[in-house]
């Protein structure tokens, strides 16, 4: 934080966003970032790349009526910046009638704290981490062949200013470790995944050990071996925990991203406060979840991270609002505006967005099975926004008879409708579990969470290959 503060000073904040509103704009804002980070790939033993990187910047956007302008520079001077607003202002096109409000700070409604810095890890130890994950990997079984193990830390500064008097600063610490395992026999090749991360330090391995990460990977892949073609039709399908948040994240959560209900492009548009799913159903986004690795203090536009309620026993509560999206449906900004970087414009995003546990046995759920599929894991898929029509792909699956897991089966998909698959959830069990990735939209990329408990879905179309 000390950079930017040393190099912005509320005099020359100011400046910006007048310069910003010199040309008749109603709304300027000024989003500055200081970001750190490293990378490690180690593939079949050998380190593949071990880099760091480190970036500064600053965007300017100005907003007039429904039009945005943004410009951006990643030199933080104080001709750069104000050249930057001019250019952005130019996208109003007209007369000053604004002025800069006082500057003020609101208040954090969450810490969250870094125990263990990961930059007191050098890079030795990072390969020696990464190593201990690539021979656990292998240690689980002889059909092990390939190991990849990626390594991700940074810190990120941040500090943004609006024409509305908001001014806040935050520090934003990250770390992921994930392990992609194949493992083959015969002419049989599967591939098994776990990558954890955290808005934390490497205090993230007390409860994620890099052989533990590993073995699960290992697991996955050595288990759908054995895994026979899989049943087609519509039967009952148990999301186990944790898995299912793809399937929220994707088929519905997207769809409740306040700029999609704006374009009136989402199925969900125009549908608050209506039962879209079962009574089991209550799904948030929650940017507060304390190390999250969706996490933040403040979203890329300075609003006070908050968990909003997107269902409530089935009924549609709230969307995901940025400050634009928010002004053009008259709704509160939910702090869901989120950027990749100072070169980007803020867009509404998910955070942590999960489905909330019930009070099912997650075994008896299994156990109610007569003929049906235990899904633990779900892969790439596609989804229509518009109808919430999905397709996604099993990657880890087992077919479920007389209430018991028979064996594991290859080459499945899962295909519907996101408000129709809410709808059938009939079993909410009381475990739960959450998933780490990064998730794209307009072309950028920002850290995200999802998860669920264990899930049974009373009708779904199974798309498999026997």
């Amino acid at each position: 934080m000390d950079l930017l503060a040393e190099r912005l000073d509320e005099v020359l904040i100011r400046e910006v966003l007048t310069a910003g509103l010199s040309r008749g704009g109603d709304f300027a804002e000024l989003y500055a970032e200081h970001k750190r980070g490293r990378a490690l790939r180690l593939e079949d033993r050998r380190v593949e790349e071990l880099t760091s990187s480190l970036d500064l910047g600053a965007g300017i956007r100005v907003i007039r009526g429904g039009r945005t302008a943004y410009a951006y520079t990643n030199v933080l001077d104080r001709e750069s910046l104000l050249e930057a607003a001019r250019v952005a202002a130019a996208g109003a096109q007209g007369e000053a009638t604004r002025s800069v409000d006082d500057l003020t700070r609101p208040d954090r409604r969450v810490d969250h704290p870094v125990r263990i810095d990961p930059f007191e890890a050098d890079k030795e130890d990072l390969v020696a981490l990464a190593v201990r994950a690539d021979e656990a990997a292998r240690d689980v079984s002889g059909d092990v062949r390939q190991v990849i193990v990626t390594y991700l830390d940074g810190t990120t500064d941040v500090l943004i200013a609006n024409s509305e008097g908001r001014l806040v600063d935050d520090h934003r610490t990250r770390t992921r470790l994930a392990t992609q395992v194949v493992a083959a026999r015969d002419d049989v090749i599967q591939t098994g995944f776990e990558g954890p991360g955290a808005s934390a330090g490497h205090e993230m391995f007390d409860s994620h050990r890099p052989e533990d990460v590993a073995r699960a990977a290992a697991r996955q892949a050595v288990a759908m071996l054995d895994s026979r073609p899989a049943p087609s039709g519509e039967m009952p399908v148990v999301l186990w925990r944790g898995d299912g948040g793809v399937l929220f994240h994707e088929a519905c959560g997207h769809g409740l991203e306040a700029d999609i209900v704006a374009k009136e492009a989402s199925v969900y548009a125009g549908r608050r406060g209506e039962r879209i799913g079962s009574d089991l159903l209550s799904g948030v986004d929650d940017a507060t979840v304390q190390n999250g690795w969706g996490s933040y203090a403040f979203d890329d536009e300075g609003t006070p991270a908050q968990r909003t309620i997107l269902f409530d026993e089935g009924i549609l509560v709230d969307y995901l609002s940025d400050h634009r999206s928010s002004r053009k449906l008259d709704l509160p900004v939910t702090g869901n505006g989120r950027r990749q970087s100072y070169a980007h414009v803020p867009i509404p995003r998910m955070t942590n967005s999960y489905i909330v546990s019930g009070d099912a046995d997650p075994d008896e759920v299994i156990a109610s099975l007569d003929r049906g599929v235990l899904c633990k894991g779900l892969g790439g898929g596609q989804v229509n926004p518009a109808t919430g029509d999905f397709v996604f792909g099993m990657t880890e699956a087992y077919l479920v008879e007389g209430g018991e897991i028979r064996h594991a089966v290859r080459g499945a998909n899962l295909v519907g409708n996101g408000p129709e698959t809410l709808r059938r959830i009939d079993a909410v069990g009381t475990d739960f579990a959450q998933r780490q990735g990064i998730c794209g939209k307009d072309g950028q990329g920002v850290p995200v969470a999802f998860g669920t408990p264990t899930l049974r879905i009373a009708r779904i179309t199974v798309g498999g290959t026997a």
